[in-house]
């Protein structure tokens, strides 16, 4: 191996659409892969909720963006001797060719380890590549490179429309699209070349299928293909918002072996060293033969160079080799390459449970296949190609209707936010396991919840939504014909005649029963389901609960049946090797296609963690640190970790964080299985976040040992009317508030109270339709417009507390007891969702007063209560005045934050209180470092941190066409970061840099909606004159700033149609800083607003929409230069 004593790692940052959580995994595994050879790590990384920043992982940890700027001056501080670029996404890549490009390594000898820069960079360059490919004589799509919309239009035109255009140096897709005419094509390459210099315009292949290969290479030209995963939806959809199968389903044997024999040649022509990620498009329906030439890798060929592209690409190493097999042609086209650890890279690891991010790792610093035990099965060496006796079948999450104003169509640009992944022994079982796993009460592939927006099946079905998985059931169960569901969606018949099965045993169900959709409640034992159906059922992926539904009684009735009947999953480990070698794996599922068991009970010893299921807003890696620290954390007391999780992207579905491992889904039905069959010690509810408490009081209800708070209480802090009731009978204050289930009721309430008032409904998906609302033609306006109250589902109304402080506790309590506590501020004020704000650590502007009454309610909850373990508390603080507004008896999303900026382990506290282990309850005035060494940290109260830290949200509007980028009470990031300064300017611009935010050095666009706005933020105005940059302004705004000092060049709005206009000016680059803040109490200018706010996001452009946030911006850049900003690892800080 190489002699590397340090090597610096780059991380991707905050998680966002298209560079998720996967990439919290790969850099986790590099980094251990690492350790075990002595190699010491820098990890550049400003995301905090992740478990790749954690002490126990990286030497030593940067929370810093990840670009060139910082990267350099780290490199310079930290003299590492490599560099790894292909564990952290986009990212990381494109920091490290800037780094390459600028001669930033070649200065400082730092190696690129892994696969050689040069190789990245042709894979990235989409022209340079499609050469290549040729080169080396494989197919790929006609297509040619673009820089401008000129040219792009001049290849389209050649080429024919539809056309694909992709994006280069880009992630998850970004800026891709399909284009039918020229107005399309010109639409989506302007907006691409915001984000990207270069595009592909290449032919679209209509309906093709789309194959991905996993292949790992090592520097001595041993090679594998890891995994084979087929698309179930066609070409056009990005593997990111697609249906995965793993293995392939649909391939015959040569179609298989020559698709894997050409990613192998691709990946020997760019020397790759470690993994890669091939992706093919293959012609379900091929019409003519295909020849190519150069197919086959001459493995007696010695010559040394053959790698150097210029030397190779001409070369005469491959023989000849016809792509056929007696008549059948086969057509393909190389779609993409990926020569970094992919997005699907996580998903392909915990499909075979080959640990691909820790073999790469090795790889990269010289290590040989043939070397490297399997961690996982712990048997075989790394050279082993995974062999699977079972199917896996992912499935993304989208949260698209959290965004107003956001096109629900998928396509060749990401929107999903997470995935989940099923396993199981034949399709059906996974694909419905998986769709459950989504966490959407989803029952499985025949749900209709989706179907109820008036759109016909056939538009369902032709036009790509998150939708259209059940539209297909539906148009089955409507007799449409496979074939012609085949020709709308594209999607293989083998796979529509699988979702048939589904359909036609339902069917079945039904018409044996003779019950109706809707009835009376029955017995199914009265039905007398045979042992034989229930079975068959079973195998198929249904629930207790949905064969339930069918049959007219409830799942828990069908659980006891199948339970009398004997019908019992069975509980097999992921065998990597189909049987054929010994191997001791903790991956597990449960499966109705099997008779045994792989493994025995771990009983009293284990204790059962429920993690957190896919990422979605307001859920995402954040509770997998929890999670993941809470197994670890039961180690120290003498306890076996359980873990039941579905999401791919963890690091709690790491092959060595838990003692078991089961990939389930966290239903009721699948907990209950598991803890009947291992009887633990207990089930931890609190560190996933909101899934594994829902099931706090079914889970007690059926006997098992809920450890920390008791259900009953979590019941008390979760139902509105029980939690006012207690805040009562403690004299805690609280906003006034109402359950309404008419309009005339809502607007009673609203006239006592007096507006502006919060409606929060009680039936929707994920808490959308949270709205604030002003006056009663809002009330009116929103109530009818979505439908939102009813009888069975009553609206709750709260009076909402304007230009009040939003205040957080987060705690952990033992029996009743405060352990410790920590407070901390968000910069906006409240309107803005806790998962958005920005959050500051210690509180900058609370007054000791407010925080000593903020201390003693959270005292008098947790006694109330007596909660045990950890729990969060959100306030509004106005003039002194304290209002609690919302109480999480479970970890909140703050706590790996928190941990990391006090150095106070939030989870090993929670978990020693599970088991009533801590002796001590620390005071207000003591230090609440858990480390028993002398520390500055002490609580809240005591404001003793002589730093200050800052966490940002990431949010991913680019990503959402249509979407409205302001920031209001419904949580719309999907990721965070924090970082460290010595004031909250250098914290705070840090961290909006680590986001994507930019010091602006063009012009600045502003825009003030309302008198408040324009007075209160005039200050901030004035000092953006000290940047000595153009100030455009819309006409009221320009002449308010005018008669205050502040010089503006006048644009129109967009809807004037005059020019100069705010789009022309965004247009020609001469703004990249926009500001736009509406008066909310009026909507007249909100269509304008709208297009504005839009217009920047199209652009580029980084956008402020909350006062609050935009004035700490401007005095960050008014009084800090980037050179200003302090390049200290975290160590530094709280050491």
């Amino acid at each position: 191996m190489k002699n590397m004593k340090k090597v610096l790692v780059l991380g991707s940052g905050a998680l966002k659409i298209g560079e998720a959580g996967e990439f919290d995994y790969s850099g986790s595994q590099a980094i251990k892969s690492l350790k075990e050879e002595g190699v010491k790590t820098v990890l550049v990384n400003p995301n905090i909720a992740t478990i790749q920043t954690s002490k126990f992982l990286s030497d030593t940890v940067y929370f810093l963006p990840v670009n060139s700027f910082f990267v350099e001056k780290i490199i310079a501080k930290e003299e590492p001797d490599g560099i790894l670029l292909s564990f952290g996404g986009q990212t990381a890549l494109n920091c490290g060719i800037d780094l390459y490009k600028k001669g930033v390594l070649k200065k400082n000898k730092v190696e690129v380890l892994g696969t050689p820069i040069l190789g990245i960079i042709l894979t990235e360059d989409r022209s340079k590549f499609a050469n290549h490919l040729l080169k080396i004589g494989l197919p790929i799509p006609k297509s040619g490179a673009a820089k401008t919309t000129k040219k792009a239009l001049k290849i389209a035109q050649d080429i024919g429309f539809p056309v694909m255009i992709r994006v280069g140096f880009a992630l998850g897709g970004q800026g891709s699209g399909v284009a039918h005419n020229k107005e399309e094509l010109q639409e989506i390459v302007n907006r691409a070349l915001l984000f990207a210099p270069q595009v592909l315009i290449e032919k679209y292949l209509h309906h093709y299928k789309e194959i991905e290969y996993e292949v790992v290479r090592d520097k001595y030209d041993n090679c594998i293909t890891v995994c084979n995963m087929e698309n179930m939806d066609p070409m056009g959809i990005h593997t990111g918002e697609s249906i995965v199968v793993a293995p392939s389903q649909t391939l015959n044997n040569f179609e298989y072996q020559t698709l894997r024999n050409a990613a192998i040649k691709i990946v020997r022509s760019l020397n790759i060293i470690g993994e890669c990620n091939v992706q093919f498009a293959l012609n379900p329906n091929p019409k003519s033969q295909i020849t190519n030439s150069k197919q086959i890798q001459n493995s007696n060929d010695k010559n040394p160079k053959r790698f150097e592209h210029l030397d190779f690409e001409n070369s005469n190493l491959f023989g000849n080799w016809k792509l056929e097999i007696g008549n059948s042609p086969l057509e393909y086209y190389v779609i993409e390459v990926n020569a970094r650890l992919s997005r699907s890279s996580a998903l392909a690891s915990k499909a075979t449970g080959y640990p691909l991010a820790y073999v790469a790792a090795k790889l990269a610093i010289g290590a040989n296949l043939t070397e490297i035990k399997n961690k996982v099965t712990q048997k075989t060496q790394s050279c082993f190609e995974p062999a699977l006796d079972y199917i896996v079948v992912k499935i993304p999450r989208w949260d698209i209707e959290k965004f107003k104003g956001a096109d629900e169509k998928i396509g060749s640009s990401m929107k999903s936010v997470g995935e989940v992944m099923g396993i199981g022994r034949r399709f059906e079982e996974a694909y419905q396991k998986a769709i459950r796993m989504l966490d959407l009460d989803f029952e499985g592939a025949t749900s209709k919840l989706l179907l109820k927006d008036g759109n016909s099946i056939a538009s369902l079905l032709e036009f790509p939504t998150p939708k259209r998985i059940f539209a297909i059931a539906e148009a089955i169960r409507q007799n449409i014909s496979i074939e012609k569901i085949y020709k709308l969606t594209g999607i293989d018949p083998w796979f529509l005649y699988r979702i048939k099965n589904i359909v036609d045993e339902e069917k079945m169900l039904m018409s044996s029963r003779g019950v109706p959709l809707s009835g009376t409640t029955r017995d199914p034992l009265k039905f007398s389901i045979i042992k034989s159906h229930l079975l068959i059922l079973k195998r198929l992926g249904f629930s207790d609960r949905k064969i339930g539904e069918l049959v007219g009684t409830s799942g828990l009735e069908i659980r006891k049946l199948r339970k009398k009947y004997g019908v019992t999953p069975s509980i097999f480990s992921i065998d990597s090797l189909a049987g054929e070698f010994e191997a001791k794996t903790n991956y597990l599922y449960l499966t109705y296609n099997g008779n045994h068991h792989d493994i025995k009970p771990l009983g009293k010893n284990g204790v059962v963690v429920l993690g957190s299921g896919p990422y979605r807003i307001g859920s995402s890696v954040e509770f997998d640190w929890t999670s993941v620290n809470t197994a670890l954390r039961l180690k120290d007391d003498n306890k076996k970790s359980i873990i039941i999780n579905c999401n791919p992207e963890t690091v709690s579905t790491d092959y060595d964080i838990s003692d078991r491992l089961y990939f389930e889904e966290l239903t009721f039905e699948r907990i209950a299985d598991i803890y009947e069959f291992e009887n633990p010690y207990g089930v931890i509810i609190s560190v996933g976040g909101q899934t594994p408490n829902n099931r706090a009081e079914s889970l007690k209800a059926q006997g098992f040992n809920v450890l920390g708070t008791d259900p009953k209480n979590i019941d008390r802090a979760e139902d509105r009317s029980k939690f006012s009731k207690l805040l009562d009978k403690l004299n805690i204050s609280q906003p006034a508030w109402e359950k309404v289930s008419t309009l005339k009721q809502a607007i009673a309430f609203c006239s006592r109270v007096s507006y502006p008032v919060l409606i929060r409904p009680s039936f929707v998906l994920s808490g959308t339709l949270m709205r604030i609302c002003h006056n009663q033609d809002d009330l009116t306006r929103i109530i009818k417009e979505t439908a939102i109250v009813s009888k069975d589902y009553p609206l709750t109304i709260s009076k909402f507390i304007g230009d009040a402080k939003e205040i957080e506790l987060d705690s952990v309590a033992s029996n009743g007891k405060i352990i410790t506590s920590v407070i901390s501020e968000h910069i906006e004020n409240a309107g803005v969702h806790s998962g958005d704000a920005t959050i500051v650590l210690p509180p900058q502007k609370v007054y000791i007063e407010t925080q000593i009454k903020i201390e003693e309610i959270g005292k008098k909850i947790a006694k109330e209560l007596r909660v045990s373990g950890p729990f969060n508390i959100q306030f509004l603080a106005k003039d002194n005045q304290i209002q609690v507004i919302e109480v999480n008896l479970r970890a909140s999303r703050t706590f790996p934050f928190i941990s990391k900026v006090t150095g106070i382990d939030l989870i090993k506290l929670s978990v020693d209180s599970f088991f009533s282990l801590n002796h001590r309850i620390y005071s207000s005035s003591e230090v609440r470092s858990t480390q028993s060494r002398s520390s500055r940290f002490a609580n809240a109260l005591s404001n003793n941190i002589n730093f200050v830290a800052v966490k940002a949200a990431q949010f991913s509007f680019a990503r959402l066409t249509g979407a409205d980028p302001i920031l209001h009470v419904e949580m719309a990031s999907t990721g965070e970061v924090a970082c460290f300064g010595e004031d909250l300017e250098e914290a705070f611009l840090k961290a909006e840099l680590a986001v994507g935010g930019k010091i602006p050095k063009k012009g600045i666009f502003v825009s003030l909606g309302g008198e408040e706005n324009k007075i209160k933020f005039l200050e901030s105005a004035i000092s953006l004159t000290k940047l000595n940059l153009p100030i455009f302004a819309t006409e009221k705004t320009a002449k308010f700033l005018k008669n205050h000092g502040v010089i503006t060049k006048h644009l129109y709005k967009i809807q004037e149609k005059k020019s100069p206009n705010v789009l022309e000016s965004f247009q020609n680059g001469k703004v990249d800083l926009a500001i736009n803040l509406v008066e909310t109490q009026l909507q007249k200018d909100e269509g304008d607003h709208y297009t504005i706010r839009r217009a920047a996001i199209d652009h580029n452009i980084p956008l402020f929409t909350n006062r609050q946030k935009a004035q700490l911006f401007v005095r960050a850049i008014t009084s800090l230069k980037l050179e200003d900003l302090k390049i200290k690892p975290w160590s530094e800080y709280i050491s």
